[in-house]
């Protein structure tokens, strides 16, 4: 199973896909919002996003895979298995999101000052103030956004009992390894590895990522790992 991140699309993890189609049944989805799939009607949360996958998985006929993630999918997988136990097996999670990392002084004035200007004159503040990938949101869309990026998954991530590998992109700025290292900290069953690339190293460099991920998949122990 591949879910893609925020943004994105199934087409993304090509190199996976034809890779994995050679020893596993591979299912990829577009998230409702994103790529084929039909436009949000209603502000989405994660967990929403987590009811909605697992529907499709249960129409496709889907039933305890392996799950590749990527980004804003491994807040999907994390959501999904906290909430259903036992719905995955392995779950490989790659540019990880859904960590809050301690704020700095600068980001909290600028959020406090947004609030302020957005009181007065919300669409400059929309306009001034809002990240490049929030700006290109229908008003639906930037709901469903503030929702997902506000929560912090690493109670749910706690909770998991999975074989969990986090591969993480080295030079990855997006979601920076303090996220990994932080979710790891959490998980009973987890291990890290660290690569080359950035936040979409499995697309820098699909070769190294597929075998990590083959070996993780293949190997029937784990033991876990924070290296």
């Amino acid at each position: 199973m591949l879910l893609h991140g925020y943004l994105s699309c199934k087409e993304t993890f090509a190199k996976q896909v034809e890779y994995f189609s050679r020893f596993y049944r591979v299912t990829a989805i577009d998230f409702l919002g994103f790529g084929k799939s039909a436009p949000l009607q209603s502000a989405y949360s994660v967990s929403d996003y987590a009811v909605w996958t697992r529907e499709v998985l249960r129409l496709l006929g889907v039933e305890k895979p392996h799950v590749i993630a990527h980004s804003f999918g491994c807040r999907v997988a994390i959501k999904l298995s906290a909430e259903t136990p036992d719905f995955f097996d392995k779950i490989l999670l790659t540019g990880a999101a859904g960590v809050i990392l301690k704020r700095s002084f600068a980001y909290k004035i600028k959020v406090k000052t947004y609030r302020f200007v957005r009181r007065f004159a919300p669409k400059f503040a929309e306009r001034k103030f809002g990240s490049a990938e929030y700006k290109t949101l229908s008003p639906v869309m930037k709901e469903s956004y503030k929702k997902i990026v506000n929560e912090d998954l690493r109670g749910d991530a706690q909770t998991l009992k999975n074989s969990v590998l986090l591969v993480q992109g080295r030079a990855d700025k997006t979601t920076p390894i303090a996220e990994a290292q932080a979710y790891l900290e959490r998980m009973k069953n987890g291990r890290l590895v660290v690569m080359d690339g950035g936040h979409f190293a499995f697309m820098d460099d699909p070769l190294t990522f597929n075998l990590i991920a083959e070996e993780f998949f293949y190997d029937g122990t784990f033991a876990q790992s924070g290296g």
